[in-house]
């Protein structure tokens, strides 16, 4: 990259209220692709031992080109680094300090996810009372907590972000080599060693990178360079990746390089970033045409809701799919055949449609304002670390009504602790 001075400042927004409309709109795409591909992996069936649901992906083709096409988490974490790496500044000109933007950051991620684990939970107790197959209640309590990765990382990342983000005002180059060169490091050790536990290490490592060419992004370097220099990042990613495939180092399919992550969604990043740079113009110039205005006016203020609540919706469409087959007799198509295809229009259709649909009821809770921030990073790293372990007990024990019941414990307990304390008299008096 060119030396650009430290502080170099963020492209002026392009929207009212200082928002970035390219970020908006690469952010609402984003979303998108996530719903759009998660999507596309649900396969529904029913035989004479009943409903059955898998992957619709496992061992098929297509999977690779629309992974390249769909993979689009790394830019989600370098979005995820420019808006709060945007937001931190400007809070800290207003005189707020990285607690208490930490502390509105939990509660923003947090109570969505509160009511959301909720939900599932009591979904999950209907779903026994009825009836269901306990196997097929486990498998639906697995699925809704697969996408919560990205939540506890999320929370993890933007905790770190006020940190990070002096850490890159003063050393932005090593900062985020050092990242990168650890994560390269958990690659290693992991194709060398074999013990695929390794690369959990890099749910740190490669997401706080991304996170951290977001800042890059936020301080307007990529953008300084010139046209040429970015398109030979494009090309050096591409490059990259295409070697790491053809040697067997990483997989083509960029769905499976996410658990755990791996080099390979550096590059992607890299290319993300940089394609993001190149067509930064043309972005911002059809953010402001009526559909692609409507989409990221939707979903900017309910993003996190989006992501949530995608994978409930998605579950309750494949079962209702199978009880409607069950009871009319009518056979489904078979996952990857012909008559399949021809319906994925019509499910991707129905797929956002009735998330956008669920997001738009619930998006309310996602913009309660925070309460009264707490002064005690002491406070604030505990509501941190207990959010973040509600996630992974979530990903390792799977979603069920006990576990639910204990995650909301566990996330009530992470937003009391970010709020600030109640006012007693004394304060009151000396207010």
């Amino acid at each position: 990259m060119t030396t650009v001075h430290p502080t170099a400042t963020a492209v002026a927004p392009t929207a009212p209220g200082g928002r970035d409309r390219a970020i908006d709109l690469a952010r609402a795409l984003c979303i998108s692709a996530v719903v759009v591909l998660h999507a596309m992996m649900v396969g529904v069936t029913v035989t004479d031992a009943g409903p059955s649901f898998v992957n619709a992906s496992d061992g098929t083709a297509w999977i690779v080109p629309l992974s390249w096409a769909l993979q689009v988490m790394p830019l989600f974490f370098v979005i995820g680094g420019f808006s709060g790496a945007t937001a931190f500044r400007r809070a800290r000109a207003r005189g707020v300090d990285g607690v208490g933007f930490v502390a509105g950051r939990i509660h923003r991620l947090l109570l969505p996810a509160l009511v959301t684990i909720g939900a599932a939970g009591g979904m999950l107790a209907l779903l026994a009372a009825a009836g269901v197959p306990s196997d097929l209640v486990t498998l639906a309590g697995f699925r809704f907590a697969q996408p919560l990765w990205f939540l506890g990382v999320f929370l993890v990342c933007q905790a770190l972000l006020p940190a990070l983000l002096r850490l890159h005002e003063r050393a932005p180059l090593r900062s985020i080599a050092a990242l990168a060169l650890a994560a390269a490091v958990v690659d290693v050790a992991r194709l060398t060693t074999g013990i695929e536990g390794l690369g959990f290490l890099n749910l740190a490592f490669v997401w706080l990178a991304m996170q951290q060419l977001g800042f890059f992004l936020a301080d307007g370097r990529i953008d300084a360079l010139s046209r040429r220099a970015r398109a030979l990042w494009v090309i050096s990613a591409v490059a990259g990746l295409a070697i790491s495939f053809t040697s067997g180092i990483h997989s083509p399919d960029l769905v499976a390089n996410i658990n755990p992550p791996t080099t390979a969604l550096l590059l992607v990043g890299i290319a993300h970033t940089a394609l993001f740079s190149l067509f930064r113009g043309p972005l911002e110039r059809l953010a402001e045409r009526r559909l692609p205005s409507a989409l990221t006016e939707f979903a900017t203020p309910r993003a996190m809701t989006v992501y949530l609540w995608h994978m409930p919706v998605l579950l309750g469409l494949a079962g209702l799919t199978a009880a409607a087959a069950v009871v009319t007799e009518a056979p489904l198509p078979a996952v990857d055949s012909a008559s399949w295809w021809l319906t994925r229009p019509l499910w991707l259709a129905l797929a956002l449609t009735a998330t956008g649909l669920v997001a738009r009821s619930l998006a309310p809770v996602e913009a309660l304002p925070a309460p009264t921030a707490a002064r005690s990073a002491w406070r604030v790293g505990t509501a941190a670390v207990v959010g973040t372990a509600a996630v992974a007990m979530l990903l390792v024990a799977g979603t069920s009504v006990v576990t639910a019941l204990v995650a909301v414990a566990l996330l009530g307990t992470a937003l009391y602790s970010a709020r600030g304390p109640a006012p007693t008299a004394r304060r009151l008096a000396l207010a």
